[in-house]
């Protein structure tokens, strides 16, 4: 490790590498070692994590360290002049000429992407107040006690933890998957989106960049029919169908049982949390998902107030867990296949597919959740994909470095959004409708983004109108109190508004109420405009719906709590409902029509891992 007192090494500033959108686009494709930063005033100490860092990163990462907080400033500028990258500052929080706190927070600023965490010495409950403050403004992720002994493991423990989420965007390891694409075309950004949600490490490359070039020579093929897609095993798809995609990449095999004990359609976290249970309970069970794991809740960077993770979890990274989790309990997946009819037939539940087949379950759990509003504006509609993207801003992120970007929405999404971008983006503006964020936005997202030197906010505000020479250049805001618009110009929106459940699928039979929601329960036989909707003489079960046997759980229910762990346990009462319903069936309390003798057991064995090389 460089001690302190030396002046840091200068690598020339390389650039980025291979494109806006590539998995591997930072520091010339891994030319030169990250650097792991450290500050620590005192001697004893000092010396203690110098050793640490040492023997465990010294192979991977270049390893350098100030015992002052104002020359670790100076050398974090330097190594940004000179275009490194940073993936880790660890701050002693007590210094004589500045805090780790202030330090972290400035750091921030240099080095947006980089994991940032205060150093706590065990017992010092006078750091308390500092962290939680840094936290919550979202200048440090988290905290790390200083080592006590040789191979501290708590310690290194939570320096991996940085590293592996640093180095999951920054340095993803094998990339099964390469794309070359117009870098503003619609289905370049859908299968960007696809692939991200989904796990799968990938690059993209436009037509003209000279690794797009030397690509697709030598695949044989030329730019006239893009996007053109390349497997890890050599296989090339041009501009294929996701359904192509994920049939070629091997995440889809042909399901030897079309008929299951339960069939879930959807896998945001209402489904995952049904699989999980589902499968661990014994029933065969199959998940049924058009797009991706994890839904909305996929597409969030970093869920800072879901149980269990202090520093926060990303949304695709929950997702990809919980499918892996239901795999091992024996869930099959089904990708790329959108769920299109449900009917009643001879006693048990069929599911349409996309693709023209059937299957059968003896229950459905309904999770397909809900989908961001549009916006209207015609204009704007035609450079979706080129510009404007809706959620999307994890997945285009690193394409924003150093432009003016506009998040529309005032809700917990828009605001991860928000803060997300302003990692890359040189502005971020966030657009509401409202005159405060306090009734819509949880209160910590809202000081994260009061915190930010590159976040705004304009209230009562809406878009109106936007153009651009094939893709997204500026756009036309109103206020909604004076009606005054103005012109600005913009590289890219992102639209996170409300919520339009995904439910027009659904046959008659299930009664929705006027937003689409699903009807559920009490409240399909209680007074009121959904009274006599129920179709047997039992009560409906708790998230049963209109037709007997088939259940919704999650964002699409009408009266659920929008929040990813309330989904989650849905998904889980849920099953225990189909349990339930099983047993009512059984003893004939779904009559008139065919009376269950038996729980189904249709063994429907696990048939596909629920990603492949991606997506678990």
């Amino acid at each position: 490790m460089e001690g302190h007192g030396r002046s840091s090494e200068r690598t020339g500033g390389r650039g980025i590498g291979s494109g806006p959108w590539s998995e591997a686009s930072r520091a010339g494709h891994y030319g030169r070692k990250p650097v792991l930063f450290a500050v620590d005033g005192g001697s004893e100490s000092f010396r203690t994590i110098q050793y640490e860092l040492r023997k465990r990163y010294g192979n991977d990462y270049r390893l350098m360290s100030e015992s002052s907080a104002r020359w670790g400033l100076k050398r974090l500028e330097e190594l940004k002049a000179a275009g490194e990258e940073v993936a880790l500052v660890l701050a002693d929080q007590w210094m004589p000429d500045m805090s780790g706190a202030e330090l972290l927070a400035r750091v921030r600023n240099i080095f947006p992407t980089a994991k940032r965490a205060l150093l706590q010495v065990w017992g010092d409950r006078s750091t308390q107040r500092p962290i939680l403050q840094s936290m919550t403004l979202g200048h440090i992720d988290y905290y790390v006690h200083k080592p006590e002994r040789p191979g501290d493991e708590h310690f290194h423990r939570m320096v991996s933890e940085f590293l592996y989420e640093w180095a999951a965007t920054h340095r993803p390891g094998f990339r099964e998957i390469r794309v070359i694409g117009e870098q503003w075309s619609g289905r370049s950004h859908e299968l960007r989106d696809i692939l991200r949600r989904n796990g799968i490490l990938h690059e993209f490359y436009p037509p003209d960049h000279p690794k797009g070039e030397a690509l697709l020579a030598r695949v044989g093929r030329i730019p006239e029919r893009l996007p053109v897609v390349v497997l890890y095993d050599g296989t090339v798809l041009e501009d294929p169908s996701n359904v192509e995609l994920a049939d070629a990449f091997g995440i889809n095999r042909s399901l030897r049982h079309r008929e299951f004990d339960l069939v879930i359609v959807g896998a945001g976290p209402a489904g995952l949390a049904a699989a999980v249970y589902g499968a661990s309970e014994g029933l065969s069970t199959l998940v049924l998902e058009g797009e991706a794991v994890g839904g909305q809740a996929g597409s969030s960077s970093l869920i800072r107030n879901y149980l269990g993770f202090p520093w926060g979890v990303g949304g695709a990274e929950l997702a990809r867990r919980a499918a892996e989790q239901a795999w091992w309990f024996g869930a099959t997946f089904h990708f790329m296949r959108h769920a299109t009819g449900l009917r009643r037939e001879a006693g048990k539940l069929v599911v349409s597919l996309s693709d023209g087949t059937e299957v059968v379950g003896g229950a459905v759990i309904v999770a397909t959740g809900a989908s961001y509003r549009r916006l209207d504006v015609p204009a704007l509609e035609a450079l979706v994909g080129s510009g404007v993207f809706y959620g999307a801003a994890v997945s285009e992120a690193q394409a924003m470095q150093g432009r003016e970007v506009y998040v529309v929405g005032g809700a917990n999404s828009a605001g991860q959004a928000a803060m997300h971008l302003s990692k890359y983006a040189s502005r971020v503006t966030l657009v509401v409708r409202g005159s405060s964020l306090t009734r819509s936005m949880s209160a910590y997202l809202i000081k994260e983004i009061e915190a930010a030197e590159n976040v705004d906010v304009r209230f009562d505000t809406r878009v109106v109108e936007g153009s651009g020479e094939g893709r997204l250049e500026r756009l036309v805001l109103e206020n909604r109190t004076s009606g005054c618009r103005e012109t600005v110009p913009a590289a890219a929106l992102f639209v996170l508004i409300g919520a339009e459940p995904r439910t027009g699928w659904l046959p008659e039979e299930v009664v929705r109420d006027e937003q689409g929601y699903v009807v559920t329960g009490q409240d399909l036989v209680q007074p009121g405009r959904f009274a006599g909707k129920w179709p047997l003489q039992r009560p409906p079960l708790l998230f049963e719906s209109s037709l007997p046997g088939v259940f919704a759980a999650g964002d699409l229910r009408r009266g659920s709590v929008k929040r990813v762990a309330s989904a989650v346990g849905a998904g889980a009462i849920a099953v225990h409902l189909v349990h339930e319903y099983f047993i009512k069936s059984s003893l004939g309390a779904d009559d008139p029509g065919p009376t269950r003798t038996r729980r189904p057991d249709f063994a429907g064995a696990s048939d596909s891992t629920p990603g492949g090389g991606g997506a678990a």
